[in-house]
């Protein structure tokens, strides 16, 4: 395939930046901007490395679907971000992104409705067929996506890698398409997801290659030896069902922005640092 589709989970980006680079960028008038030029650099480095034909950047808006209503406790281990001062709070920063991100050329919206994730995972189920498709994230979510087509960037500079359908299956012992079903066993502590007592990762990964899913675990639940697990298993079957749509990505019918408007013509970002700053200066409120 010679197009190849770039999927940038934004927020992830994001907070991995603001987090992750130095607390050393400011502007003269006292403006923080590390995730801008850190956002913007790894991307353009990414973009080099890659060498897209097609790429989108996804944000999460306000507005980002059902998942709380369904669990109160989903995700509610985050900090509210809402009384924090602009220099300490990520989102502060996120239209001189924006700004950045539409100079150089490259595609980006806020996803109203649903999360980001259920859109960058309805464009790389849509068009894996006829293209490749590189997801950059380190969030876990994204891998029960990874086929022969689709594989996650795991960015760390020089260092980054590519997670394949192997790498899932050496570090889990679970195939991609098992993946979703190993977090709902399991629980993900990121998005404040309890998993079924007693049962971890090797446990889990035991159960799925056995009985392929957890629908098949519960068809064969009386073939399970361990008394404490089938017990577990059987208090946790609604438990389960709320996982399973809390932790699996949605295909959305309709996306934000057409294939074609995703194409990527080049643009040289110049230097990154001074027009990240420029940015910061017009777009970040203190």
């Amino acid at each position: 395939m010679n197009k190849k589709l770039l999927l940038v989970d934004g927020h992830n980006l994001l907070f991995r930046m603001f987090f992750g680079m130095p607390d050393t960028f400011y502007t003269q008038s006292g403006k923080k901007y590390n995730a801008v030029y850190g956002f913007i650099h790894a991307l353009t480095k990414v973009i080099s490395m890659v060498r897209p034909s097609h790429v989108f950047v996804a944000f999460d808006s306000e507005d980002c679907g059902d998942r709380r209503d369904l669990d109160t406790a989903y995700k509610a281990n985050r900090p509210d971000y809402s009384e924090m001062s602009p220099n300490d709070c990520p989102f502060s920063q996120l239209r001189a992104i924006y700004s950045v991100l539409d100079d150089i050329g490259v595609p980006n919206s806020e996803i109203c409705g649903c999360e980001a994730d259920d859109v960058i995972a309805s464009y790389a189920l849509r068009y894996s067929d006829e293209m490749n498709v590189v997801i950059m994230s380190t969030d876990r979510d994204y891998w029960q996506l990874i086929s022969p087509t689709v594989s996650i960037l795991d960015y760390h500079g020089s260092n980054s890698t590519l997670i394949t359908p192997s790498d899932v299956e050496k570090k889990f012992g679970v195939s991609p398409s098992q993946f979703a079903d190993f977090k709902c066993l399991i629980g993900d502590k990121s998005d404040n997801i309890v998993g079924v007592h007693g049962i971890g990762p090797k446990r889990a990964a035991e159960l799925l290659v056995t009985y392929g899913s957890i629908d098949g675990i519960y068809e064969n639940i009386d073939a399970i030896d361990r008394a404490s697990t089938k017990k577990a298993l059987l208090e946790s079957k609604e438990r389960l069902e709320l996982n399973a749509r809390l932790i699996k990505l949605n295909n959305i019918s309709n996306l934000p922005v057409e294939i074609d408007e995703l194409k990527y013509v080049y643009v040289n970002p110049g230097n990154v640092f001074d027009r990240s700053a420029r940015a910061a200066e017009m777009y970040i409120d203190v």
